[in-house]
């Protein structure tokens, strides 16, 4: 199961910063560091905290609902994550206004037998 954390609300460089916090406080591995895939709704900010590395690997989705709106988007690009097999998710949403939603998508197949949801961080 692919270990995944959820970052909602505040805006999009508030989400980036989480994040980035997020994984510097993950533990170094002696052997090779698993890839980290993190799927990111919305426009940049124009600054770039995450920056995409052969580890970090950042996909971007268009803002909108990941539950109404925004669904296929959100179920076609973390299909695409999904079969690289990374050592964490992270899924960062505008708003945490339908997270219950969203938890609900992840816990329903075929994401219950993939998908661990770890953690959440709400701004």
């Amino acid at each position: 199961m692919i270990p995944t954390l959820l970052v909602s609300g505040g805006d999009y460089l508030a989400r980036e910063i989480a994040i980035a916090s997020q994984l510097s406080s993950r533990p170094d591995s002696a052997a090779e560091p698993a890839v980290v895939e993190v799927i990111l709704e919305g426009l940049p900010s124009g600054q770039a905290v995450l920056t995409p590395s052969p580890v970090l690997q950042i996909q971007r989705i268009a803002p909108g609902c990941m539950c109404c709106i925004g669904n296929l988007a959100m179920r076609v690009t973390l299909n695409r994550v999904i079969r690289r097999k990374p050592g964490l998710l992270v899924i960062s949403l505008a708003s945490s206004e339908h997270l219950d939603n969203i938890r609900q998508f992840l816990s329903q197949e075929p994401y219950d037998g993939l998908l661990q949801l770890m953690q959440e961080v709400q701004l």
